[in-house]
Formats: C-alpha cells, structure tokens, sequence
C-alpha cells in the first residue's frame, strides 16, 4: 500500500495505479463503516484509494476539529488490510495551499437539517470533496448512507458541475444493538451509549408505522420526539422529508427518509433510514 501526503507523491503514485480507481473519502479515525466502502470499492474496481483528511473547514468554531480523533498508524492498518492500494493523508497546507481563495456552495440539499444546525458546513463538505476529486479523478467515489444528507449535497456537486464521476452511496453499519457507527461514539460514556440507542430506535420505529401504512409525516415526527425526549436526548431536528430533494413532506406516498440528530451530552450523532410505504 503507497502512503502519500503531498500532491506531488500523489500524482506519481496515481501515475502506477490500474483504472478504474474508486475513492473513499474519509476524515480517518476508521470504523467498521469506512471499512465496508472500502471493501464496496474494492470489489468494483482496479484500485482503490482512501483519503485520510480531518478537514477544518466543514468545523464550526465551537466544534471538535482540534480533539478530533487522528489515529493514523492504526487507520494505516486497518487500510491495507481491506486492500486500499493508496492512502492519501495530506497535512492541511496541501489541500489548502497559501493563498487558496475558492468555496463551492451548493443550495437545494443544503438548506434544511445540518444546513440550519451547522452554517457553513457543508461549503466546508463542498469544497474539499471537489478539491479531492480533483486530485483523485476516481471514476467511482463511495459515501455512506450514515450522513445522508451530506450523500445528496455531493450528488447535487456533481451532477450541477458536470465532475466525470459516480457517485456510490452505500448503507449505513450498525452495531448489533443498532446505533449507527461513528467516528465520534469513542465520545459517549457507557450510560451515554445506551440512551444514544433511543435514536435509531425511533427512526426504525417510524419506518415500521409507515410499512404499515401510517401516511401522517407530522404523527411519524412527534412519535419520534417522544421515543428521545423520554431518553433525555437534546433535538436538534427529527424530520420526514423526501430523499433527494430533502425538503420536508406533509404525507407519504412515495418513499421517503426519516433524518435526525440528537445531542447526547456533549456528542452530536446523526442517523436516518427509509421510509418505504406498502404498495
């Protein structure tokens, strides 16, 4: 496996590496998630590569950005070991050179949920992903479902910049308990752990009132309400919305996803899942 951390070693490395080549943009701190696009990516293409960036720009000022997760000889491991022929690990100044003046903005998907939570994240998500994939130039680039919301801003990215690649969006892993795996779980407390569980609990909950044939998109968001409230969860927003537009739906139809996030003592967790009414 080639490790490199400049744009110049990139290129040389990309230079040896078969097409086609599948990227696996990460912050690092790998997880089973992570993994699972890797191994995507490696059953779909000649070369796979994995980025390893904890990028300061979709970081908020009170944010974790400094006390963010960096454990890059184990992320190093865990790589080679599903096969990443090429993990780039770049320092801040090679992503953003001095005097880099440039932001992608991208409206629709943006506006609602993380968009109001997190002002300027997801410029932040933007940019860097189209910076990456500028250097990569991958045909395929794999995303997990887990920050769904960020998938469908990437999608939007590309398709409106016409970028020559695919977007590959991949479910979200779970522990067996439920909870969606992230980077940020190494935050929670064992007792914070188990009141985190009321997240997932509600969404899948809602998505089996809806298999049933509940419609109401307002029942479906108050009794998720009540599933966190009664696990002492802060709100930040449990919403029914449509899947790709993300804007919210008054009555379901169609599929739909269910999006929420919640504050579990000082760790934030996002997590969503489809709402796929009968036939």
């Amino acid at each position: 496996m080639i490790v490199a951390r400049t744009r110049a070693e990139l290129e040389t490395a990309l230079a040896r590496l078969p097409r086609p080549l599948g990227a696996v943009p990460t912050m690092g701190a790998l997880h089973a998630g992570h993994l699972s696009l890797a191994r995507r990516a490696r059953a779909e293409n000649a070369s796979v590569a994995l980025t390893i960036f904890v990028n300061p720009t979709q970081f908020l000022p009170h944010e974790d950005f400094e006390r963010y997760p960096r454990p890059l000889e184990q992320d190093l491991a865990l790589a080679e070991e599903v096969g990443v022929d090429l993990v780039f690990a770049p320092p801040v100044e090679e992503v953003y050179p001095p005097g880099f003046a440039t932001t992608v903005s991208v409206a629709g998907p943006s506006q609602h949920w993380e968009g109001v939570c997190r002002p300027g994240h997801f410029t932040g998500v933007a940019t860097v992903v189209t910076r990456l994939l500028n250097l990569l130039r991958p045909e395929r680039a794999y995303f997990g479902e887990k920050d769904y919301q960020q998938l469908q801003v990437v999608r939007r990215l590309v398709s409106d910049l016409a970028l020559p690649v695919e977007i590959v969006g991949c479910p979200t892993v779970r522990d067996p308990d439920g909870l969606a795996l992230s980077s940020r779980n190494v935050y929670l407390s064992p007792e914070e752990r188990q009141r985190a569980l009321a997240l997932s609990r509600a969404l899948f909950t809602a998505a089996e009132r809806v298999a049933a044939g509940e419609r109401d998109a307002r029942a479906l968001e108050a009794l998720m309400h009540q599933h966190v409230s009664a696990a002492g969860l802060e709100v930040d927003y449990l919403a029914v919305v449509d899947p790709v537009s993300l804007e919210p739906v008054s009555e379901i139809r169609h599929p739909a996803r269910a999006l929420g996030a919640v504050r579990v003592g000082t760790v934030r967790l996002i997590d969503n899942v489809a709402l796929v009414p009968p036939p």
